[in-house]
C-alpha cells in the first residue's frame, strides 16, 4: 500500500504540473504520514543526499559552462566547426553538430549547449535558407552529445546513485566513443535530409583559415584536455578539476580572449546559481524519494519481476532501455537518474553488464527523454530559442530519434564501444 501512496501522489502531482521536485518531495512526505515515520526524516534524507563531496562537482562545471557561454567562447567553437564542415551538403546543420560537441566537451550540459548553439546558429541557418524545423531539431539532438563527452555533470550524479562504487573518471572516458558516434549518427541523418530538401554546401576557406580557427579556438579546447588529463595523471581529482576549469575559464576569458566583461560575468554567475538550486533540489527531493523505496523493496522486487521474464540478456536489456525511454518523456535526467540507478543496476550486473557501461546506456536513454515530449526540456528551450512550436518541430524529428535510437542499441549490445577506453587507463 505504501508504494501505491508513494507513486499515486507522485503521478498526480506531476499531471496536475506541479514541478518535479516539489512532486518528488511530496510524495515522500505523503507517504512518510502514511507509515507513521515522523516528516523530519524526509529532511533528513533530503540533507544526506546532497551531502556528499562529489556533487561540489556539478556547480563549478554549470559555472564554467555559463561563463563560456557568456564570454563568446561558443561563438569561436561555431567558427571552428564552420570552417572545417560548413563545404558538406547541408553545412550549417553539421557545423550545429560539430559545435554541440566541442561545447559539450567543455560545459557538459544539453540545456546550455542548445542555448549557445541554438542563439549563434539559428538565426544563420533561417537565413540561409534552413527550415526552422530543421535547425532546431539538428540543435537540440546533437547537444545531447555533451551529456556523454566528459565533462558530464549526470556522470557524477550516476556515481553517485550507484553508491560511490563507479569511478567518475571511468564513467567519463566511457562516454567519449559513444559521444562521437552519436554524433556522427546525427550528421550522417542531417547529410540525409539537406540532401532531400535542397539545402546549400558552403565554401571552403582554405588551410589557412581553418588554421587560425583553430588556434583562436584552442584555448577554449583545452579545458577538457586539462579536467581529463589532470584527472588520469593524479594531479588532481574529478570535483577538484570542476573548481580547476572554473578559474581557468575565467583565466582565458578576461586575459586571453578579452571577451568577459562584469555584466556577462553577474549573468553567468547568476544563471548558474539558479541552475545549481534547481539541480541540487531535485536531487535532494530525489533522494528521500529513493530511500523511501529502498524501504518499501522496490529495487529488490523489480530485480526479481525482470530476472523472472527471462534469462536472455538482450532481451531483458531491450526491455530496460524502453522502460528508460518511457520514463524519460515524463520525467528530468537527474531524479530519473538517482530513481532508476537503484533499480536496474543490481538487474544489470546480475545479467554481466559493466556498471560503467551501463553508465553510458542509462545517460544516452534518458539524453534522449530530454529531447522528447512531453517533459522534453532541451526540446522546449531549442523551440524557445527559434521562436516555432513545438508540435512543428516533432512533426519532423523522428530521422533523428532514430539515429539516437540505433546508437543506443550500439552501446547496449557492444560493451567494447565504451568500456575499451575505460580500460586502457586502470
Amino acid at each position: 500500500m505504501e508504494l501505491a501512496v508513494l507513486f499515486g501522489t507522485f503521478v498526480i502531482l506531476l499531471v496536475i504540473g506541479v514541478p518535479v521536485a516539489f512532486c518528488l518531495g511530496l510524495a515522500s512526505l505523503a507517504t512518510l504520514l502514511y507509515l507513521d515515520i515522523p516528516m523530519v526524516v524526509a529532511f533528513q534524507r533530503m540533507a544526506a543526499g546532497i551531502d556528499v563531496f562529489a556533487l561540489l562537482a556539478i556547480p563549478f562545471f554549470i559555472y564554467a559552462g555559463e561563463l563560456m557561454n557568456q564570454s563568446g567562447i561558443a561563438v569561436k567553437l561555431v567558427r571552428l566547426a564552420e570552417s572545417l564542415l560548413g563545404r558538406l551538403k547541408g553545412g550549417l546543420g553539421h557545423v550545429s553538430v560539430f559545435s554541440c560537441m566541442l561545447f559539450g566537451a567543455v560545459s557538459g550540459s544539453a540545456v546550455a549547449s542548445v542555448s549557445a548553439m541554438g542563439s549563434a546558429l539559428i538565426p544563420i541557418m533561417r537565413e540561409k535558407g534552413y527550415d526552422d524545423d530543421f535547425a532546431v531539431n539538428v540543435t537540440v539532438t546533437a547537444s545531447t552529445t555533451g551529456l556523454l563527452i566528459p565533462p558530464s555533470h549526470n556522470m557524477i550524479i550516476y556515481s553517485i546513485a550507484a553508491g560511490g562504487s563507479v569511478s567518475i573518471i571511468s564513467l567519463f572516458l566511457a562516454g567519449i566513443v559513444p559521444g562521437i558516434l552519436l554524433g556522427l549518427a546525427l550528421m550522417v541523418v542531417t547529410y540525409l535530409i539537406a540532401a532531400k530538401r535542397g539545402y546549400p554546401r558552403g565554401e571552403f576557406p582554405g588551410w589557412r583559415l581553418v588554421g587560425m580557427a583553430f588556434i583562436t579556438a584552442l584555448p577554449g579546447l583545452l579545458s577538457a584536455v586539462i579536467i581529463v588529463g589532470g584527472i588520469l595523471s593524479g594531479v588532481f581529482t574529478a570535483t577538484e578539476s570542476s573548481a580547476i576549469s572554473v578559474v581557468y575559464t575565467v583565466f582565458i576569458a578576461v586575459f586571453v580572449y578579452r571577451s568577459l566583461d562584469w555584466p556577462a560575468f553577474v549573468t553567468a554567475t547568476r544563471n548558474a546559481v539558479k541552475t545549481t538550486a534547481i539541480v541540487m533540489l531535485i536531487i535532494a527531493s530525489a533522494s528521500a524519494f529513493g530511500w523511501l523505496m529502498a524501504v518499501a523493496e522496490v529495487p529488490l522486487r523489480m530485480s526479481e519481476a525482470l530476472l523472472s521474464i527471462s534469462d536472455n540478456p538482450l532481451v531483458l536489456m531491450l526491455l530496460i532501455n524502453l522502460m528508460l525511454l518511457a520514463l524519460g518523456t515524463f520525467m528530468d535526467m537527474s531524479p530519473l537518474i538517482i530513481i532508476t540507478t537503484p533499480i536496474f543496476l543490481p538487474v544489470v550486473t546480475a545479467l554481466g553488464m559493466d556498471p560503467v557501461q551501463f553508465g553510458a546506456v542509462l545517460i544516452l536513454n534518458l539524453g534522449i527523454g530530454l529531447v522528447t515530449p512531453p517533459v522534453g526540456s532541451v526540446l522546449f528551450v531549442g523551440c524557445a530559442v527559434a521562436g516555432i512550436p513545438i508540435e512543428k518541430s516533432v512533426r519532423s524529428i523522428w530521422p533523428f530519434y532514430l539515429a539516437m535510437i540505433g546508437v543506443l542499441l550500439l552501446i547496449t549490445a557492444f560493451p567494447s564501444i565504451s568500456l575499451t577506453l575505460p580500460g586502457l587507463f586502470e
